[in-house]
């Protein structure tokens, strides 16, 4: 139904488009530790009291410390050997996103797997804003059920939507004003 529209880009309304180059440089460089797999130092890029929002799965992480023990070292405790691949990115004034993946070992308890050795690609999406040279806010999406499929584990019952594209299953469609299916 057509009508009034929620405020659309409102974190963005105020951005800062002289900080560019800035918020790229911080932003690659916490990249570089990140695949560096620094933990205590990766301080220099991230404001302490920063906000990390990621999907369900991931959890979100109010400052520095939560982040840096309730997502950072458990993730480096269930991979190992881990390389991060920002396939692309875009930046503007104070925001910077990136998609990518990441590829390592399953080498420690993840999501309840035991450690099965076998080398997975994780795949995600970042959007950072940065202010006066440091991450305050961090919005991550990881797709976690591609990586449980990966380790054998559907996390989807048979239910996924895949289904649909294979042809195994018809996909719903919605109703129409008289009732019927569109």
């Amino acid at each position: 139904m057509k009508g009034s529209r929620p405020e659309q880009a409102a974190l963005t309304r105020d951005n800062d488009l002289t900080q560019t180059q800035a918020t790229r440089a911080v932003v690659e460089g916490m990249v570089d530790g990140l695949n560096d797999h620094v933990i205590d130092g990766i301080g220099a890029f991230f404001a302490p009291d920063f906000r990390w929002m990621g999907n369900a799965g991931c959890g979100t992480k109010q400052g520095l410390r939560e982040f840096q023990d309730n997502w950072q070292r458990p993730f480096q405790a269930a991979f190992s050997d881990k390389v991060c691949i920002d396939e692309a990115r875009l930046v503007q004034g104070q925001w910077m996103a990136a998609f990518g993946r990441q590829e390592a070992t399953h080498s420690g308890e993840f999501m309840g797997i035991a450690p099965t050795g076998k080398r997975v690609e994780i795949r995600y999406m970042d959007f950072w804003k940065v202010v006066d040279g440091k991450i305050v806010d961090n919005w991550v999406t990881v797709d976690f059920p591609h990586v449980m499929q990966q380790l054998g584990v559907d996390p989807f019952q048979g239910q996924g939507w895949e289904a649909f594209d294979r042809g195994e299953r018809a996909a719903p469609r919605p109703l129409t004003d008289t009732g019927e299916s569109a």
